[in-house]
């Protein structure tokens, strides 16, 4: 899907839900590769981050958008125990369950939560996943909706998506709640082959 030094054109701009699914369709053979060589850092300073933030690694964590596993593997890395991981790309999914470290794993509907209910998951990751070119901003009202009380969310803005003011607007609506509390927000490298950072955060319900 890609050559030596670029992303799938247009990555980092707005998609269509087919289009997102086209891309990683065709990406799903080479992403851990690629992403490998541009240095991805994301998931390894979310599951830290995680566990900075007091998040119980024995608690059942959905790893939502996880594609090909690279979540989950620094999740499990951290001591994280009972994952499981969704994702609405079937190409994707079928790398992630190659690893061999997911409980369970589903194909999700997009903007839908399935079978999902409060208080199934006190972790909920979404590594890269709410951002431009991926999911929409109103993602995160969607996951914050099914953290439960002491519950934790954690996920990442990278450059393009900082830019952009509806999933920043988002965020600041979401931490005026008076149950939601920013518990952690750090910028830091997201691919540094490529000098792109990213800023990583984690919400709690109280």
């Amino acid at each position: 899907m890609t050559n030596e030094d670029d992303a799938p054109a247009g990555l980092w701009t707005q998609h269509s839900v087919e289009e997102t699914q086209k891309i990683y369709a065709d990406w799903a053979d080479t992403y851990d590769q690629d992403v490998a060589k541009w240095g991805y850092a994301t998931p390894g300073r979310i599951a830290l981050a995680l566990r900075l933030s007091g998040a119980n690694p024995d608690k059942p964590t959905l790893d939502f958008g996880c594609g090909t596993g690279l979540s989950g593997l620094a999740l499990k890395a951290a001591g994280f125990a009972q994952i499981d991981g969704t994702d609405i790309s079937p190409e994707m999914l079928e790398k992630a369950e190659a690893h061999g470290i997911y409980q369970h794993l589903w194909l999700s509907e997009p903007g839908q939560m399935g079978h999902v209910k409060r208080g199934d998951y006190p972790i909920i990751v979404a590594t890269g996943v709410i951002s431009l070119g991926a999911a929409p901003p109103e993602t995160l009202d969607m996951l914050l909706d099914v953290l439960p009380s002491g519950g934790h969310l954690a996920f990442s803005y990278n450059e393009a998506t900082m830019s952009e003011r509806s999933y920043t607007d988002k965020l600041d609506v979401a931490v005026l709640a008076r149950d939601i509390e920013l518990v952690f927000e750090e910028e830091g490298p997201h691919l540094p082959a490529k000098n792109m950072s990213s800023v990583v955060y984690i919400l709690k319900r109280t």
